[in-house]
């Protein structure tokens, strides 16, 4: 009877624990989410510097930094491979905030592009650098069914990955120099587990995760704050999902709310309902998460076919 008694005490005893446990971990969780997604302003940029560099900025959350930006007063170099839409936005940005623009046509796809690019921004006083440009799949695939398979492994680790070395490059030694900066790297939420159906780029994704928290950890002593955004879906062209709500942000209120994490974690996922999303998705173990997505993917590409034989 006593051995049973203690037995059940023992029991108890690691029953409470572990509820104590759950219970501060949530409890983290919460003022960890109010610490960057309620509480959070976006810092005094100009003491970074005159200027910030977007890649992929004519479009959903490039352009919406561009402008976000330039309504902060900094002046923006925009670089996107279309010099007609890079005219356009340059000149209703300096319209709209009174600010300086300068823009620089390249293909992301291609490795040649970085030298010309240092040349074009040497001499500009750099506070901001936004990595964004990437490219998806046009619909979830299977990975030996997606078209142009090899063509668009290429491009993919070119604008998603590469990208984000060279740009890199180009910029941090000036931030180093002076000993201020910020880099905000742009991930997805894909990166979170192994995404099936958009295997390649939910991995390349995963690259920009790693490589940036990586980068925050050595470089955490040089004055340069460097974070990585995850959004979930957001109404770009992108994500082909055209009306707004909660969970699914306009790029101009996401980025709003990005901005004002800077600094506060070194992985944001830019606003309270993807945060939150994060959290939810954090409680179910891997395998389940990969199983749900697959299960949307499906679903997406099934749709994206029909549509597509009736064409």
């Amino acid at each position: 009877w006593k051995n049973n008694f203690v037995l059940s005490k023992m029991i108890e005893l690691c029953g409470k624990i572990l509820v104590g446990f759950i219970a501060v971990k949530i409890c983290l969780q919460l003022f960890h989410l109010l610490y960057v997604y309620v509480l959070g302003s976006c810092p005094n940029l100009k003491r970074y510097g005159d200027w910030s560099v977007v890649t992929g900025a004519t479009d959903g959350i490039g352009r919406a930094f561009a402008e976000n930006l330039a309504k902060k007063g900094q002046n923006i170099v925009l670089i996107s491979r279309n010099p007609e839409k890079l005219k356009n936005v340059a000149a209703e940005i300096e319209s709209k905030y009174q600010v300086e623009t300068r823009t620089i046509q390249a293909d992301f796809s291609s490795s040649d592009i970085y030298e010309n690019i240092g040349k074009e921004i040497s001499g500009l006083d750099i506070g901001l650098l936004v990595n964004n440009v990437g490219i998806s799949y046009d619909f979830p695939e299977e990975l030996m069914s997606v078209t142009g398979l090899t063509s668009f492994m290429k491009s993919t680790m070119a604008i998603n990955v590469t990208s984000v070395l060279g740009m890199t490059e180009v910029v941090m030694p000036a931030m180093l120099k002076k000993r201020k900066g910020i880099i905000l790297n742009v991930s997805s939420a894909a990166a979170l587990q192994p995404t099936p159906l958009l295997t390649i780029y939910s991995a390349s994704k995963l690259f920009v995760d790693c490589f940036s928290q990586a980068l925050g950890f050595e470089y955490s002593k040089s004055g340069i704050t460097i974070q990585t955004v995850m959004p979930f879906y957001v109404t770009t062209k992108l994500s082909k999902i055209r009306k707004s709500s909660f969970f699914v942000p306009t790029p101009d209120s996401y980025v709003a709310s990005t901005l004002k994490t800077i600094g506060r974690s070194r992985r944001t996922f830019g606003c309270l309902s993807h945060a939150l999303q994060a959290m939810l998705m954090s409680l179910a173990p891997e395998y389940i998460r990969m199983f749900v997505a697959a299960k949307m993917n499906y679903g997406v590409r099934a749709h994206a076919l029909k549509k597509r034989a009736k064409a």
